[in-house]
């Protein structure tokens, strides 16, 4: 190695990590930038895809019944008092059909609404050979209406409807009131229909009046009260009446009919439409009986063009021509959407965004939509602004650069941190590795890793060499503890050899008379299955795990019968069985099982209160068996009854001494586990119950 190179390695992790800050600090800004592109890409597809629908939704509005009358009628969207009729989309309204009159007026949005449960439409066909009429439709709540007799000179004596139309600088007024047609079916209940015979408002009262010919009217009223209560009086409760009236305006049929040149006879719509009032005022029987005057009360606005505008955003504008206007003519209406009040982006941000190249961007946005009417077409020009997609997402990447400054000052921070903290310090760790590989240098061994790709004599190769003789040491601890274990094994294995030798002899001493019914046999045959547990095996805990069972079919009444009346001859007294005479079938291993009991028991007999018994209880079921064995005594507490099955548990101090290893319960559960059943611990008012739970074998 050249000096030059030998002097260069120490600080060739110093070098590395500042570079890879600085390259990290390069790709955070990288990437933010990368986002806004993408994002700017995602939004100019957005905004094209919603200027799209925008000029659909502009289109399909303005191809409706009420966007039609509101092209045909472009001054009438603001609220004013009183009525003026309105250019319907229709050629005329067939006044005398309740559900067409109520259809026509409803989709075109020609009613307007006066008060809480009136409204009102006067309009004019568009179809100038339908003769020169006004028409006007409504409803109104009324009580049930009260009909005009024919012939009768008083009009105020019913429902009647007086209608005004001032144009020109005359007025042309008249009263209709309500006659009830006869042909329809009576009683209080049942819906309403007649006419409004006009008259002559200035007639009112006359002799001999007669109707005026082609005032042409009709009203209608629901059935059902507005709002049905039980007892309710069907003559008083409010319902809800629709008329519609068709007023022949003499000045307005003259325009038509009565000039002598053709270019003025087919003048229509009237060019004054805009100044003729139209007046309705419904009046209830009695002198002066108002119950609605259009003139009073305030009409609710309805659809115009400029209800368009909140369909626009920022920066789009809407202009509506009408085809083939004369040349020069100014625009039915340009709107323009609503700017943010403001500009929350930083601008540095903006102006970058709007430097990020995207395809089309560009490209002016500008779409046209052509809306047929019957009085002629109109084009709808729609123009995008793609400024608005910069500025948008420039309030996005001013909150997105709050998250790249933290990221920025959090690589800064950290820098300063290995740099100061470790960097700085590793000349005094270098040392005290050198101390740490000295004290360890004693033998080396081919098993070990190879580490010695990673030595060398910068901070790394150091820290690479210490772990290598780190690791030797912990090997040799390993193979100290493999030897520890292999002579436990050892031991345990002469131990259980020079036990099984006397248990031997004590099964010939006592013989096998009376089987397994002999109490020593048993207890010695339960020694020798002990010992063939724990042979072998170089933990207590790890041969319990290890053992297999002899799972077989016993009788259980008769096992805890058997077991409570051998328990004194262990020492446990006062062992109380009770149970069914007849035989409980379970799958179990009869030592293991006399095991687990006897844990069980002995555990009782410790706790349990002096001159109490130990009560064994069986129940049974058609798929399992339980047992319990319950004592009187203190209660387990209940930070510690979900661990007394665990190896090594007990509350007694200095347990391994008096022979308690903490390990009955232990093996209770595991035994219990390997024969397929359950045990726990349950509290009892005045004691502790276990609980075991084994499978039903065969009958």
């Amino acid at each position: 190695m050249t000096p030059r190179r030998r002097w260069l390695v120490p600080y060739r992790l110093r070098i590395l990590l500042r570079a890879a800050f600085f390259l990290l600090a390069l790709a955070t800004l990288g990437l933010a930038v990368s986002v806004l592109q993408q994002e700017k890409q995602l939004s100019y597809a957005n905004y094209q895809a919603s200027f799209r629908k925008t000029g659909e939704q502009i289109g399909a509005t303005l191809r409706h019944p009420a966007g039609q009358l509101a092209l045909l009628n472009p001054s009438a969207g603001a609220a004013a008092p009183g009525l003026r009729p309105l250019l319907l989309p229709f050629p005329a309204l067939d006044f005398d059909d309740q559900q067409k009159v109520q259809q026509a007026v409803a989709m075109s949005g020609c009613l307007r609404q006066f008060g809480p449960s009136a409204s009102l439409c006067a309009a004019i066909g568009n179809n100038p050979w339908a003769g020169g009429f006004i028409y006007v439709a409504g409803n109104v709540d009324l009580a049930r209406l009260v009909s005009h007799r024919s012939g009768d000179e008083i009009l105020n004596q019913s429902h009647r409807v007086r209608v005004t139309v001032s144009l020109r600088g005359r007025t042309f007024q008249w009263i209709a009131p309500f006659e009830e047609d006869p042909r329809q079916p009576g009683g209080p209940y049942a819906p309403l229909r007649g006419r409004l015979t006009g008259f002559n408002a200035a007639d009112e009262g006359r002799k001999h009046t007669r109707p005026v010919r082609d005032f042409r009217g009709w009203m209608w009223q629901n059935a059902q009260c507005n709002e049905p209560a039980a007892g309710a009086d069907p003559g008083t409760c409010l319902r809800n009446a629709f008329f519609s009236v068709r007023l022949p305006v003499s000045v307005l049929q003259e325009d038509l009919f009565g000039s002598d040149s053709t270019s003025e006879r087919k003048t229509w719509p009237p060019r004054d439409l805009d100044k003729i009032r139209v007046s309705v005022v419904v009046l209830a029987p009695g002198a002066d009986a108002v119950v609605l005057d259009s003139d009073q009360a305030s009409a609710a606005s309805g659809f115009s063009l400029a209800d368009l505008a909140p369909m626009l955003l920022p920066g789009e504008t809407l202009r509506i021509d009408k085809v083939a206007a004369p040349a020069g003519s100014a625009p039915l209406i340009t709107l323009a959407g609503a700017s943010d009040a403001e500009d929350a982006s930083q601008h540095f941000l903006t102006a970058l965004i709007r430097r990020l190249p995207v395809d089309t961007y560009d490209t002016p946005l500008a779409a046209t939509h052509r809306i047929a009417t019957p009085l002629g077409s109109y084009d709808v020009v729609l123009a995008g602004d793609v400024r608005s997609v910069s500025q948008s997402l420039g309030v996005v990447a001013s909150r997105m650069s709050w998250f790249v400054g933290a990221m920025l000052l959090a690589l800064m921070l950290a820098w300063l941190v290995i740099e100061i903290g470790i960097i700085s310090r590793i000349k005094e760790l270098i040392e005290r590795a050198d101390s740490v590989a000295r004290t360890v240098k004693e033998r080396s061994d081919a098993s070990q890793p190879d580490l010695s790709d990673l030595r060398g004599d910068d901070e790394l190769g150091v820290l690479a060499s210490c772990l290598h003789d780190l690791l030797r040491r912990v090997r040799e601890d390993v193979e100290r503890e493999a030897i520890r274990t292999e002579q436990e094994r050892d031991m345990w294995h002469a131990v259980g050899h020079e036990i099984m030798s006397p248990l031997q002899s004590l099964m010939a001493l006592h013989g096998t008379d009376g089987g397994n019914e002999n109490p020593s046999v048993r207890y010695v045959l339960r020694m020798q299955q002990a010992i063939r547990v724990l042979y072998g095996r170089a933990s207590p805990s790890e041969a319990f795990q290890s053992t297999v069972l002899q799972v077989a079919d016993i009788d259980l009444a008769a096992f805890l019968r058997n077991v409570a009346a051998n328990a004194p001859c262990a020492g446990i007294t006062d062992v109380v069985f009770h149970g069914a005479p007849q035989a409980v079938p379970v799958r179990a291993d009869e030592y293991s099982l006399e095991d687990v009991v006897t844990h069980v028991l002995v555990n009782a007999q410790r706790y349990r209160l002096p001159g109490t018994s130990i009560d064994i209880t069986l129940d049974a079921s058609e798929t399992s068996a339980s047992v319990t064995i319950a004592n009187r005594g203190p209660r387990i507490a209940d930070d510690v009854i979900g661990t007394i099955f665990e190896y090594g548990v007990s509350d007694q101090e200095e347990a391994g001494a008096h022979g308690n290893r903490g390990q009955g319960l232990f093996v209770a559960r595991t035994y219990m586990a390997k024969m397929g059943g359950t045990i726990v611990a349950r509290n009892l008012d005045d004691g502790v119950a276990f609980v075991l739970t084994l499978q039903r074998g065969a009958a």
